[in-house]
């Protein structure tokens, strides 16, 4: 089988105007990893420094890309500087910073194990701290000079949303958690084991604020980050990529760009290169290809009325997995 020859994906990635944190979200089984790996990819290759991360519990970004993505940010390529990072849940609730292990609450010293812990008033860990874990992860590798351009496999929507919902959620509970820790400090003196010098040992919740508070920034900015949609040519996948933009609006958090996934075209219509070695659907002969064009027709209809102030890409449907980097290049080049 003949190689597939496509430039490397410069157009879009290395403009002075392209955003140095792209996320990818949508509905889960869209397509979100296929999406961030081709853009990492093509980012690199064209000599861009990027990270490519996937905080979905359910990691695929591996096989997507054909290496091994460890789970602590390492160069994934020998040839483009391309890193990768398969965030561990359990790894990062036990290092972020204003959780401390089984869930307590840093930083406040007595007080934390009395309000988070297994035996704590809360009953367990603290709401939320998986999220904030995997912001506070997230902080980490966004302000490493390492990288010029971080590209984001974000969880399925709901965890998603769930992860931009925290910084808010974070803002108010730190404000909580330092009135409490001021309230009480007198009464925890005079406690063993309460005193200031143990709640002075964990990390200042005004830091972490902070940090929380410039990650909201980052995110709201549409000059550094582009929330990218990813759906497929189906009525219920259009109806639930529109529920996520309304939500993200509800952030500030900007969307540039929606994916329609898995379009039944001719490769060469819709990515610009040649269909060989590729098998495009037969929409002349073969009944069940028409009938699944005619519903997709609908939807990108559909998609396209919605969406039409924003770039709205096409990528089409594969006869076989989007696997290795021959592949991921032709993603590429339809994201242009």
């Amino acid at each position: 089988m003949d190689e597939l020859e496509v430039e490397a994906v410069d157009d879009l990635e290395t403009a002075p105007e392209a955003p140095d944190y792209v996320l990818y979200g949508g509905k889960g089984g869209v397509g979100k990893t296929t999406m961030a790996a081709a853009t990492a990819l093509a980012s690199a290759e064209a000599g861009t420094a990027t990270l490519v991360v996937s905080t979905d519990p359910a990691h695929s970004l591996s096989d997507t890309l054909g290496r091994e993505v460890p789970e602590r940010p390492e160069r994934v390529h020998e040839e483009y500087p391309l890193y990768g990072v398969e965030i561990d849940p359990d790894d990062a609730m036990d290092e972020a910073a204003l959780f401390g292990e089984d869930g307590e609450v840093s930083g406040m010293g007595g007080l934390g194990e009395m309000l988070g812990g297994e035996d704590g008033l809360l009953g367990g860990a603290m709401p939320g701290a998986d999220e904030a874990a995997a912001v506070q992860t997230l902080l980490r590798y966004l302000d490493d000079e390492r990288f010029d351009r971080v590209v984001i496999d974000t969880a399925p929507t709901g965890h998603t949303l769930r992860l931009l919902e925290l910084p808010e959620m974070m803002d108010s509970m730190m404000g909580r958690l330092l009135q409490l820790r001021e309230r009480f400090s007198g009464l925890l003196d005079g406690m063993p084991g309460m005193g200031d010098d143990e709640a002075a040992s964990g990390p200042d919740l005004d830091e972490v604020r902070a940090r929380v508070e410039r990650l909201r920034r980052t995110l709201q900015d549409p000059a550094l980050t582009d929330f990218r949609i990813v759906m497929v040519p189906e009525e219920m996948s259009v109806r639930e990529s529109n529920r996520l933009r309304e939500q993200l609006r509800t952030f500030e958090i900007p969307v540039g760009t929606v994916v329609v996934n898995r379009v039944m075209e001719d490769f060469a219509d819709v990515a610009g290169v040649d269909t060989d070695p590729f098998v495009s659907p037969d929409l002349d002969d073969c009944a069940f290809c028409q009938r699944r064009w005619d519903v997709q027709q609908d939807a990108l209809g559909a998609a396209q009325d919605l969406f039409r102030e924003h770039d709205v890409k096409r990528v089409p449907l594969f006869a076989d997995e989007v696997r290795g980097e021959r592949m991921l290049r032709v993603v590429g080049a339809c994201l242009r």
